[in-house]
């Protein structure tokens, strides 16, 4: 069954021939030009959203936070001209998978979206078994994430997540906490966002094999437990 694939984008002429050629790669696509019709459609679940962040009715970036909070767990790519590096942390926190700046490619973007479908497939448990990993390691200064020798690609929010986790081993750390040390205390959202941001987690150590498990306890938080501590 084809993938299908979600573009957002305002600009016909950008749209059309990124449309045509993500055909031609024998996706089902689907474009719409503005962030509500972005966010009805997302509830046919599509595997993969390329979303401008430039958007006549609500900024991309608020697309991407409400998609997240509304349980889409699908890849998301942010294309968009404004090339600051802020902009990059900022849309990666709100839950994007990758960002591309405009002018781009249309071979890097198909190599992106390959990547990401890819990636994505293999988290909803169609694939072959991984091969399992005991040596979950996490880099503060650097942000990353290995498995063995493979890294772990992590969205802001979720490396946070992450390392809190890691920090307290074995121990239960509560939604509370969580919230207040990665969203902050003036965070107004929904907490649904933290369970988004879990599952993701979930999903992408069990792509690639950890042993590591993030567990929930009911009524109070989550804990990390498995595998052998960081290296």
């Amino acid at each position: 069954m084809a993938h299908r694939v979600l573009v957002v984008e305002d600009e016909e002429d950008i749209a059309f021939p990124l449309v045509r050629t993500l055909e031609r790669e024998g996706y089902e696509v689907e474009w719409v030009d503005n962030g509500e019709k972005a966010l009805e459609t997302l509830a046919s679940s599509p595997e993969l959203v390329i979303l401008d962040l430039g958007l006549p009715d609500i900024d991309g970036l608020e697309v991407c936070r409400r998609a997240r909070e509304d349980g889409y767990d699908g890849a998301i790519i942010i294309v968009t001209a404004r090339a600051g590096e802020l902009d990059r942390v900022v849309g990666l926190d709100y839950g994007a998978d990758d960002y591309l700046a405009k002018p781009f490619g249309l071979a890097e973007l198909q190599a992106r979206v390959r990547a990401l479908l890819r990636r994505t497939s293999s988290a909803g448990g169609h694939a072959a078994e991984p091969a399992r990993h005991d040596g979950l390691r996490i880099d503060i200064e650097a942000r990353r994430v290995y498995a063995g020798t493979e890294e772990v690609p992590l969205t802001g929010k979720e490396f946070e997540v992450l390392s809190i986790l890691a920090a307290n081993r074995d121990k239960v750390v509560s939604r509370g906490r969580l919230m207040a040390d990665v969203w902050d205390e003036n965070w107004y959202g929904s907490t649904k966002t933290l369970d988004v941001t879990i599952g993701r987690l979930r999903q992408k150590l069990e792509s690639v094999g950890v042993t590591d498990r993030v567990v929930a306890v009911r009524g109070v938080g989550f804990r990390l437990e498995g595998g052998t501590p960081d290296a």
